[in-house]
């Protein structure tokens, strides 16, 4: 038999015995008792929900026919589990099957049974929302649509449930699967819209919700369509009841609908905005959300509109016909203290007819809206909205006063945004601040005087918003509350220990109030202190771990403030924080914050603890070896060893010091980090407390950690290094067989650099200086230039040649007497001629490095050897010579400055090399030492701005640009006179093709350094950016190489500095942006050249992020030549770096396409559905998706359809 056979009989047994099982458990569902019934359906839920579960064609349908049978069932639970089978049994079933528990399902809908018909309808809505995305699935979501449709056309129309039902089902189906509908949808809208006219309110609602999900996939000739006859009807001043019906269905339309709205808004506005005039308050409300989905999704389209919909809201906020606020006012200050009469006035005014909150309501979320939507207009916002959003503080309903709130909160993230992008324009202070900011540092005092009072209200709601105002306030403008505190504490301290107040209310107050000592001085508190500490001293004993957590943090930043005070502070916290620290069965945020803040306490007033002092140590130290504590530990740890108070660590620290040392060889980075920088301050200030010999545990496990393979903890580890050359250089004596070479490893590594290099510079000069045995200067010296001299010195890195020339320097200055004799030895290294030519570039970079830091311009030899070795044949030599040239310049300026000038002038032949040095100098030296000789550079520099060689010319504009930045005053105006145009403008129209690739490099530049220079020229700018981005015919040209034509294409090095200006403008300047023709020219770089695509790809994944709106509106074009990316295959005989370049390319789109299906709503695309099921189903795809994903949930994680 062959071995497929031999499993055949296994199969079929389990076959037949899950038949045998499921016709017991369907004879069962047949029993007059209901409770057999009702166990033998709850078995075959559970059946069907396992996995492995495989049913035969006849028992399928016994299934099927058994479940729809007992939806009729006399015992609603029997009904209830019956419906829940429903869902699992789609899988489980084929088409056929499906199919006639649709057609149950629908005929039953129609049933006169009122129970039937609801259990149906659960069960119509379960079985859709399991129809598979396969073409089966989408046929028979056509079959129910046509048969539900014909219910809403024909069937009980009296019936008014029938018809309620069938709207929700059509709503579901459209929701999830309107794109296999598309053919539907005439049809669908055909049956719609006479029920917008129905009596009954709820089948308009429901109608409304149908609409809305249809309009997302529909064709824009039925957007239009939809849109017109809402129109029309409106036009025709239909009864109000009406009217409210068809505003509301264009308020939802619009929100669904998206930017399609945006090409009808000129007809919409003036209708909406007539209606807003009518006498009715849920029309007015209805009206202000129209106006909200219209500012929401098409934000640019409403410009014109955007002064019209303002004074609107800014009317209607104050909207109260039946409540005298004016009276409120004048009685104020008679009825602070009484509650009674507040609450009646309050009840006779919140009449329950009274519906113009809503207006209220409505109008200003209108404005939060618009002050999200438009962050361009926030300085106007602060003179419109700003003064009138502060008088609505004073808001009677409480609803209405936390939307205030929010609309506020939205102006203040908003004015926090413009300012940190200011912030980033790197102009720093000469910008000045934000005019956002001062305008509402102005307003300060008005939101403290509004506020204050509320935070003593009743109303914990109001409370809540106050606080989470005043938080954003802080963040926003921090320090503005400063002279305000004293009004604020009263009502911190009210929330912290009114007894009716809620858990949630003490936690917020605890938040505002660490919020508010973060971000103001510590002198603006000490006067409170005394009313401060009770009530946070009571929150920290509270029950509940989350207030003893955040009254740990308040706590913690008090402790800071009350230094001066300290005597007051101490008896208070110390004693509750020390319960909070022992006990071991509380919530581990409790534990951390419980160490941190004792670690706070005994930095600031460790010298007030006296005895309890070495208690809690202990304490600590045993939280140091537990392992869920101990990084909190360890960075307690350091924060007590670096106290002003200098606490006596001596009872802790060589336990301490065993375990700190036993950290540094666990996998987990941030305790390593944090032990490194503990085991660094313990050893600057506690050096005399420890023994060199307990130190020995930590040396043994420094070699490991220096290493290249993470930069930062070597940086850290030399750091502790070059405390103990400093602190304990008596324990360091083993150090030249274990950590050293590392060190020089590292030294030696192409990565080092910035803050990893300076580490080994500091840890040199210590060690040098600090006598240690064997370790002296010139056993040092060899070390770092043997590698230099031996027949692997072709295996070095270009960046270890910088690296060792800053040791050998860094040595040097710690012993200027060796200095001589070093630079003898490097003279006479770069003269020998038998010398490798490692070596010789060595040297010339250590003589340059040398000079830099002390001069050698005595030394006539020095500038004899150097400037033989610019002649040098060999190009390696020559470029060291250029540097150290600049460098021993820099040193000597006076000796070195007008000779090399003169060299430039006269040698032509060296004069790139000698201007590599004149950069050298220009960059390094200080504007005051180089001020006598910049007449002399610049008339030399603009000489040579016409050499014929372009490298020689970008290195005479590098130079000119350093040395304008040193006196910018003078140079700037000649550095514009020499650019003939005079205008920057005029050279992004040059003829010359190089011309105009540079002019956008500089724009680039300004863009990403000086953001603020730009954005005022984008109008005139972008124009001519966005012509660069076009593929020019009549520059790409055929050139015959041998037998092969290839292609060039002389514009591509313009179009790549065009593309990486529009993505560098998309950090800097997205305000300034109209994104939507930006994206345009995004579509065209997609199919462009390479290089192009992959800058466009990025660009598209941030635009997905920063402007999904503008996105969604141009989506079923972006996604074509996605699609092309990620299916194209290269051909067969391509050679390897094709392969390479294609896959770059496609993993780049899939990344922008997960991008894109991270957006909310993309699913709604008919395109990016079908999509999406690709890359589903084709493995190769989903692979790659996968990847771009980190693995994480992967093509499985798209439902997307």
């Amino acid at each position: 038999a062959s071995p497929a056979g031999l499993f055949l009989p296994h199969r079929v047994t389990r076959m037949s015995n899950v038949s045998l099982h499921i016709s017991n458990l369907l004879d069962k569902m047949t029993s007059t008792d209901k409770d057999f019934r009702f166990m033998a359906t709850n078995d075959l839920m559970l059946e069907l929900q396992s996995h492995s579960l495989q049913l035969d064609e006849d028992s399928e349908r016994k299934v099927v026919l058994m479940l729809l049978h007992l939806l009729e069932d006399k015992n609603g639970e029997v009904q209830n589990l019956a419906v829940r089978c429903l869902a699992p049994l789609v899988s489980k079933v084929k088409e056929p099957q499906v199919e006639t528990m649709v057609d149950t399902l629908c005929s039953n809908m129609t049933s006169d049974k009122e129970q039937l018909r609801d259990v149906s309808s659960i069960g119509l809505k379960t079985v859709i929302a399991e129809l598979p995305l396969s073409p089966s699935g989408l046929s028979l979501t056509v079959g129910v649509c046509k048969k539900i449709t014909s219910q809403l056309i024909g069937g009980k129309q009296e019936d008014v449930s029938v018809q309620l039902e069938a709207l929700d089902i059509l709503s579901d189906m459209l929701e999830r699967l309107s794109g296999a509908l598309v053919s539907f949808h005439s049809s669908l809208l055909s049956s719609l819209l006479p029920q917008l006219t129905s009596s009954r309110m709820a089948v308009r609602k429901r109608s409304i919700l149908a609409l809305g999900h249809l309009v997302p996939c529909c064709s824009p000739a039925l957007f239009s369509q939809l849109t017109e006859h809402l129109l029309t009807e409106l036009s025709k001043a239909p009864p109000t009841s009406m009217t409210r019906t068809y505003i509301q269905c264009l308020a939802t339309i619009s929100r669904q609908g998206g930017h399609r709205v945006g090409e009808h808004l000129e007809k919409l506005i003036p209708m909406v905005v007539k209606f807003v005039a009518v006498e009715d308050d849920e029309l007015r409300e209805y009206c202000f959300q129209a106006f909200e989905a219209f500012i929401r999704r098409c934000p640019k389209e409403m410009s014109p509109h955007i002064a019209t919909v303002t004074q609107l809201c800014l009317k209607f906020m104050t909207f109260d016909p039946n409540y005298n606020y004016d009276d409120e006012e004048e009685e104020e200050n008679s009825m602070d203290t009484e509650d009674g009469p507040d609450e009646e006035s309050d009840e006779e005014y919140s009449d329950d007819d009274d519906l113009s909150w809503k207006v209220r309501r409505s109008s200003i979320r209108c404005l939060e809206v618009l002050v999200d939507a438009r962050r361009d207009l926030l300085t106007s916002f602060y003179s419109s909205v700003c003064p009138a959003l502060l008088a609505r503080f004073k808001e009677r309903e409480e609803n209405v006063r936390a939307d205030v709130f929010a609309a506020f909160s939205a102006l203040l993230r908003q004015t926090r945004a413009a300012s940190s992008r200011r912030g980033l324009g790197a102009g720093g202070e000469e910008e000045g601040e934000e005019p956002a900011v001062v305008m509402l540092k102005k307003q300060v005092s008005v939101i403290v005087k509004a506020l204050h009072k509320q935070l003593k209200e009743k109303s914990i709601r109001s409370r809540q918003g106050c606080f989470s105002l005043l938080t954003d306030l802080s963040h926003t403008v921090p320090g503005a509350l400063e002279t305000h505190i004293p009004a604020l504490i009263p009502g911190i301290v009210f929330s912290l220990t009114d007894r009716s107040t809620s858990s949630t209310m003490r936690i917020d107050a605890l938040s505002f109030l660490h919020v508010l000592l973060l971000s103001h001085p510590p002198q603006a508190f000490q006067p409170h202190m005394q009313v401060l500490l009770p009530p946070v001293v009571a929150c920290l004993e509270d029950s509940f771990y989350k207030i003893t957590s955040e009254a740990l943090l308040v706590a913690q930043q008090l402790v800071r403030v009350a230094r001066p005070l300290s005597h007051a502070a101490s008896p208070q916290v110390f004693p509750v924080t020390l319960k909070r620290l022992k006990a071991t069965d509380i919530d581990q945020e409790v534990k951390e914050r419980a160490i941190s803040c004792m670690g706070h306490m005994v930095c600031h007033l460790g010298d007030h603890l006296g005895a309890e002092l070495p208690g809690v140590l202990s304490i600590i130290l045993e939280r140091l070896k537990n392992e869920i504590t101990r990084l909190t530990a360890v960075r307690t740890f350091t924060l007590i060893s670096a106290s002003p108070t200098k606490v006596d660590l001596s009872p802790v620290l060589q336990e301490a010091l065993s375990v700190l040392a036993s950290f540094l060889r666990k996998k987990q980075r941030s305790l390593k980090l944090s032990t490194l920088s503990c085991l660094t301050a313990l050893l600057t200030h506690h050096a005399a407390s420890i023994e060199p010999a307990a130190l020995q545990p930590v040396l043994s496990e420094l070699p490991a950690l220096v290493d290249e393979s993470d930069m930062h903890v070597s940086q850290v580890s030399v750091s502790l290094l070059t405390s103990m050359s400093r602190a304990c250089s008596s324990s360091l004596a083993q150090i030249s067989s274990s950590v050293l070479p590392g060190v020089f490893r590292l030294v030696h590594s192409p990565l080092l650099q910035g803050g990893a290099l300076a580490s080994i510079l500091d840890f040199l000069q210590a060690l040098v200086v600090s006598n240690t045995s064997n370790l002296g200067y010139s056993q040092l010296l060899k070390a770092l230039t043997d590698p230099f001299h031996s027949s692997q010195s072709s295996l070095l890195h270009r960046q270890s040649y910088q690296s060792v020339a800053r040791c050998v320097a860094a040595l040097c200055s710690s012993c200027p007497s060796e200095a001589p004799a070093t630079v003898a030895g490097l003279l006479q290294e770069v003269k020998n001629p038998g010398s490798p030519e490692s070596a010789r570039v060595l040297a010339l970079l250590c003589l340059g490095e040398l000079g830099r830091s002390s001069s050698l311009g005595g030394s006539k030899e020095v500038q004899g050897v150097i400037l033989e070795a610019i002649s040098s044949t060999n190009e390696e030599v020559k470029t060291a010579a250029s540097c150290a040239l600049g460098g021993v310049a820099v040193g000597g300026l006076k000796d070195y400055l007008p000779f090399l000038l003169k060299e430039i002038s006269s040698q032509p032949r060296r004069q790139y090399l000698l201007l590599h040095s004149l950069k050298e100098v220009i960059s390094a030296c200080p504007a005051s030492s180089l001020s006598p000789h910049v007449e002399s550079i610049w008339t030399l520099l603009v000489q040579h701005c016409e050499c014929e060689e372009e490298g020689t010319r970008n290195l005479v504009a590098e130079c000119l640009g350093k040395l304008t930045l040193l006196n910018a005053e003078q140079l700037l105006p000649r550095l514009r006179q020499q650019l003939r145009t005079g205008d920057f403008l005029e050279t992004l129209q040059d003829e010359d093709l190089n011309v105009r690739r540079v002019s956008l490099v500089m724009f680039n530049s300004a863009a990403h350094n000086k953001p603020s220079l730009i954005r005022g020229l984008l109008v005139s700018v972008l124009p001519h950016l966005y012509r660069e981005t076009r593929i020019r015919k009549d520059l790409i040209r055929e050139v015959e190489m041998g037998p092969f034509k290839h292609t060039v294409d002389d514009g591509l090095d313009v179009r790549k500095a065009a593309f990486e200006c529009m993505y560098t403008l998309l950090d800097s300047c997205l305000d300034g942006l109209d994104v939507l023709h930006f994206l345009d020219h995004v579509e065209e770089g997609l199919r462009d050249h390479y290089d192009i695509r992959m800058l466009t790809f990025l660009m598209l994944a941030r635009l997905a992020s920063l402007s999904p709106a503008a996105v969604l509106q141009r989506l079923d074009r972006l996604i074509e030549p996605l699609r092309a990316t990620c299916t194209t295959k290269v051909k067969a005989g391509s050679v390897k770096q094709e392969f390479e370049k294609q896959e770059e390319l496609r993993r780049s789109a899939m990344r922008a396409v997960a991008a894109l299906l991270a957006v909310p709503e993309v699913e709604r695309s008919p395109v990016m559905a079908d999509f999406a099921n690709q890359i589903r189903t084709n493995a190769d795809m989903a692979s790659i998706y996968q990847s771009v994903q980190g693995g994480e949930g992967g093509a499985e994680s798209m439902d997307l359809s």
